[in-house]
């Protein structure tokens, strides 16, 4: 896909449409990394926060609740 460097405001970019965000699995707002490689060139990297642990906790807690009857026959 070729895309052309413009003018924003001071700086120079480059405009991602919907399609190739929607492709990268990215959207306005998320972090990513970006890598500068010999010979010029430059890839992007989705940054992936970590989770919130009282999030994953209370997650776990949920779910360990909603199939307690099928853990128990399991175990």
């Amino acid at each position: 896909m070729i895309k052309t460097i413009t003018k924003i405001g001071n700086s120079q970019g480059i405009i991602f449409d919907s399609a190739l965000l929607q492709l990268a699995r990215l959207k306005v707002g998320d972090e990513v990394n970006l890598e500068i490689h010999a010979g010029g060139t430059i890839t992007i990297v989705p940054t992936k926060p970590a989770p919130d642990p009282e999030k994953v906790s209370n997650l776990i807690e949920e779910t360990m609740s909603d199939y307690a009857e099928t853990m128990k026959r399991l175990a």
